[in-house]
């Protein structure tokens, strides 16, 4: 992925478009053009003349996409994909794209739509760390993570036709979860746009500030940058090194934070500009970094070996700080291999190779995701690269959704009432039961990645001492023991406290809670309890074919729980019955009941 390119042709002529995309992506075969085109022609066969609300044609944004991925050569299967992602707004089925174009292609639309469609809101940015893991989460191929971002960039560069309030959201979450999951990728290019954009739209006050002021100084930067290449090419060709220099200010968005960290104005910034040395060995890196300290003084503190000690993300670079002409200057040392990764990251591994269906890429290529680490084979398939990606970076976690769209964290192994506790402990002590995905799941069952979990729950429901050994979460665990601790006589730990107590003192709390669990009718003498007969509700149904557990004998007002039987109907027992509670099977037999009042 690189800077955004615009198609010369008519916009109105789809055939002139795929035209000029293959001319500038020269790298399939005839027979990869073929595929690809009848993607094409089935994208603008269900476009028709359907347009954004911008007024340009509907088949651009997903052509532009491909664009965008086109220029990191990756394959067939991903350019095709970045076409027919929109399927879903064009209602093309998902079931013709993979009998049309695999299997591959098929999971790659199913999971960027699904990643794309998440219900993001400016609400929800303060979960961004979440988020990005949840998209690894649900990605199987990077493939998926590349289609996003291209997606993602090619809105955020689009923005001027839409509305504020859209923008806003667009930018914020360009800034806040798009740009973090592009470093996180180790592609900077990506990064630095998404950010520069992103500012554009949420401090476009700033942001033409910081663009008039680059402005303005051109001409001066243009001599300063010009002086101090020509003195860095003149030593290195004396040493007989040959290299590459870029010059360039630094990005918008990097400007803006330096004001911030240093509560100054953009015209009081000195350090706006930078040099990138590309040469071609690591050796030559280290060679050319004493060269630049003999030309000009290093700024103490400001030199960073990143290619002895890489970044988490794999980018390998040397940098310096030096004062050159009395102004400092910032300097990058790479060799073109470096700069290769530290532009696309992960992006610059998938290089198309003919004749092959699987790309390959060596070990000693492989820029590891979030953290170095050492991979046993000579050779692995980017499939494998990114299960170890999602792995380091997921760990022993799951992330789940509230049915709002909020994302939860969670240990791999926690049920939904570890669930319903992360919400609020008041929910989890009335859960009766949950759904995943729209389907009744027992409490018991571990839950999975990108689940929309909904509980259940029922407000004369409690805390059992059963669910204390289903969850997984320290909340959870601490919330129940304490409620038991506080309200259930039966709790096996309270029982071993009275066991410990004088016998007297543990006669009269038996009969205390004895008399509590009596609640007769005010007025009514307490050594003649009031028998009220009530019928039950079977999950809010009369009439359902139920009988009174006669192990603890139910009446009313007593806590109630329905369980399910397989031959007499539903057996209603009292909620703290040690009978129901030493049930194995009651966590999935477990039916909403109530007293009908």
């Amino acid at each position: 992925m690189s800077k955004n390119e615009v198609f010369k042709s008519d916009s109105g002529n789809p055939q002139a478009l795929i035209k000029e995309f293959f001319e500038l992506n020269t790298y399939f075969t005839s027979e990869e053009k073929q595929t690809i085109e009848t993607a094409w022609n089935l994208l603008i066969n269900k476009c028709q003349d359907k347009s954004r609300l911008s007024g340009e044609p509907y088949y651009l944004h997903p052509l532009r996409v491909a664009h965008i991925l086109s220029q990191n050569h990756l394959d067939k299967d991903s350019i095709i994909s970045a076409l027919l992602h929109i399927y879903q707004e064009l209602g093309i089925s998902a079931d013709y794209i993979k009998e049309k174009f695999g299997e591959s292609v098929h999971k790659i639309i199913l999971t960027a739509d699904k990643i794309l469609n998440l219900p993001l809101n400016s609400k929800r940015l303060h979960q961004a760390d979440a988020i990005r893991k949840m998209f690894f989460a649900m990605s199987d191929d990077v493939r998926v993570i590349l289609i996003t971002l291209a997606d993602r960039l090619d809105r955020i560069r689009n923005l001027k036709n839409f509305d504020h309030d859209y923008q806003k959201i667009i930018a914020e979450a360009g800034v806040e979860i798009w740009a973090p999951l592009a470093e996180r990728m180790g592609m900077q290019t990506e990064k630095n746009e998404f950010e520069d954009l992103s500012l554009k739209y949420t401090n476009p006050a700033v942001f033409q500030q910081i663009k008039a002021i680059v402005a303005q100084k051109q001409e001066e930067r243009s001599q300063y940058l010009e002086n101090a290449v020509n003195a860095i090419k003149s030593k290195a060709a004396a040493m007989g090194i040959h290299i590459e220099i870029q010059s360039r200010a630094k990005h918008f968005y990097s400007i803006y934070q330096k004001m911030r960290k240093r509560n100054k104005e953009v015209h009081e910034l000195y350090d706006l500009l930078a040099l990138r040395v590309l040469c071609n060995t690591p050796a030559e890196c280290y060679t050319l970094i004493g060269v630049v300290h003999g030309l000009w003084k290093p700024l103490d503190g400001r030199f960073k070996d990143y290619i002895a000690m890489p970044k988490a993300n794999g980018y390998q670079s040397l940098h310096t700080t030096v004062m050159c002409q009395d102004k400092p200057l910032e300097i990058q040392i790479r060799t073109h291999q470096m700069h290769n990764q530290a532009e696309h990251g992960i992006a610059s591994h998938w290089l198309y190779k003919k004749g092959t269906n699987k790309d390959y890429i060596q070990q000693d290529q492989l820029g590891i995701i979030n953290k170095l680490q050492e991979l046993k084979n000579n050779d692995i398939t980017d499939e494998e690269t990114f299960i170890n990606l999602k792995n380091e970076l997921l760990g022993d976690q799951i992330y789940v959704f509230t049915p709002r769209g909020d994302v939860i964290q969670l240990p791999c192994g926690a049920t939904a009432l570890d669930f319903a506790y992360a919400i609020h402990s008041a929910i989890g002590e009335k859960v009766i039961a949950a759904k995943a995905d729209g389907k009744i799941i027992p409490l018991n069952r571990p839950l999975e990645n990108t689940q929309i979990i909904e509980v259940i729950t029922n407000p004369n429901s409690h805390p059992t001492e059963a669910q204390l050994k289903l969850v997984k979460t320290s909340k959870a665990h601490q919330k129940i023991h304490s409620w038991l601790m506080l309200h259930d006589p039966t709790f096996s730990e309270n029982i071993a406290l009275q066991a410990k107590a004088p016998e007297a003192e543990t006669s009269e709390a038996q009969q205390n809670m004895r008399q509590k669990r009596k609640r007769p009718k005010a007025g009514a003498h307490p050594d003649q309890p009031v028998h009220i007969h009530k019928k039950v509700l079977i999950d809010g149904q009369k009439n359902v074919l139920h009988t009174f557990a006669q192990c603890c004998k139910p009446e009313y007002p007593d806590l109630i729980v329905g369980y399910v039987t397989i031959t007499k109907g539903i057996k209603i027992h009292r909620a703290d019955c040690l009978v129901y509670h030493r049930n194995s099977m009651k966590d999935s037999r477990t039916i909403n009941v109530q007293w009908d009042d």
